[in-house]
């Protein structure tokens, strides 16, 4: 993927340079945020060099690596200038979700966990999970945004279909992040009833409608009685895997406050499958801080977007990322969520789209805007 990406991103680079109208970045709400945190991943990356908990060829390809996710929102509001090629994107990246989607449940025969594609030998379920929740949000706010019959049919066959790997996928971080998005799109849209009634349903249900190993994997973190670790919540004991993973927390934040403004670099610390703690000890808190405030800037937009698009199609469009992102947000407690490749590339493509829609669709929303609504400037190198 990230060969992909790269060549993508000289093709943008060329095009830019054929078409000089394009411009290279686009003027954005996001832009401030992006910027200091990249200067937070550049700045911190430098002092674990010096310092010498960072290997430079390994930090500085890991850091590219964090950077190269932005260039597919750049290239998302540069090259979008209609609702066409909006509808074509779009197309694209639900297909593919599908594709995605049935190459996981052709795995499920061979009784082991569910992974992304290509993968090879050893997959990763939880960063797959991570990608079907997302994608699922999106999907399920088409779904309750349907107008026609066959619309809503077919929306609603396509969350079955991605929720089915995303069962077997077994990664408790991606179904604990589900309970979130699903309350978001409850919340928000004004068709929650069909979905209060669904999950109502599923909860009555209970055991009967997960498949076994759903069910024995829930037993598995607390009520089995092998592999227990000393850990509890409430009168249960966890199981060995959770516990080394707050084993994990807890030495990452103990190695924190050794370096807590800028921390160790990236790549300068040990592995934590844990984003918001492996920001906080690889930049400090000056890089948890530019985070954080890029988090709450997309979820500003996202608002603002689904506002603005009250009414039109693009209103389930806005509120399936916004749920989506919430999801991503609990995610990443117990993964390196805005990292990985393959949830990075769909949610920043997705990011740039919400960004745009004000844009393209000037005319919807109140006559005037607040004070607080993004700005999209329509061309040009800032």
């Amino acid at each position: 993927e990230d060969l992909v990406l790269a060549t993508v991103t000289f093709a943008w680079f060329a095009r830019t340079a054929l078409f000089k109208e394009l411009g290279l970045i686009r003027r954005t709400p996001l832009n401030p945020a992006i910027f200091a945190y990249i200067l937070s991943l550049i700045l911190a990356t430098l002092l674990g060099v010096f310092l010498g908990s960072v290997r430079p060829v390994r930090g500085f390809f890991y850091t590219l690596k964090y950077i190269e996710f932005f260039v597919v929102y750049f290239m998302t509001v540069n090259y979008v200038q209609e609702e066409r090629q909006m509808q074509r994107l779009l197309t694209t990246a639900f297909l593919t979700c599908a594709i995605s989607a049935v190459m996981g449940i052709a795995q499920i025969p061979s009784g082991e966990r569910v992974s992304a594609p290509f993968e090879g030998k050893w997959g990763e379920p939880n960063t797959f999970g991570g990608y079907l929740v997302f994608m699922l949000a999106l999907i399920l706010g088409q779904f309750l945004s349907a107008r026609t019959l066959p619309a809503t049919l077919g929306w609603l066959a396509l969350s079955g279909l991605v929720t089915m790997p995303l069962l077997y996928t077994l990664s408790r971080t991606s179904w604990l992040a589900a309970i979130p998005m699903l309350l978001t799109l409850i919340v928000l849209s004004p068709r929650r009833l069909i979905l209060m009634i669904g999950l109502g349903s599923l909860v009555v249900v209970g055991p009967l409608a997960f498949p076994k190993q759903v069910v024995d994997r829930y037993n598995y973190t607390l009520h089995d009685r092998v592999d227990r670790s000393d850990y509890r919540i409430g009168g249960s004991r966890l199981d060995t895997s959770t516990a080394a993973r707050l084993d994990s927390w807890r030495d990452g934040i103990a190695g924190w406050t050794k370096r807590p403004l800028l921390g160790y670099g990236v790549t300068g610390y040990t592995f934590m499958d844990a984003q918001f703690l492996r920001v906080l000890v690889e930049t400090g808190l000056v890089g948890l801080a530019a985070f954080l405030w890029l988090m709450w800037r997309l979820l500003r937009v996202a608002w603002t977007t689904y506002q603005r698009m009250r009414g039109t199609w693009f209103e389930s469009l806005a509120l399936g990322y916004l749920a989506g992102l919430v999801g991503l947000l609990v995610h990443a407690i117990g993964a390196n969520t805005f990292i990985i490749v393959r949830i990075m590339e769909p949610f920043w493509f997705f990011a740039g789209i919400v960004t745009m829609l004000p844009l393209l669709h000037p005319e919807k929303g109140p006559e005037r805007a607040p004070s607080h609504e993004p700005r999209v400037e329509p061309h040009g190198v800032r």
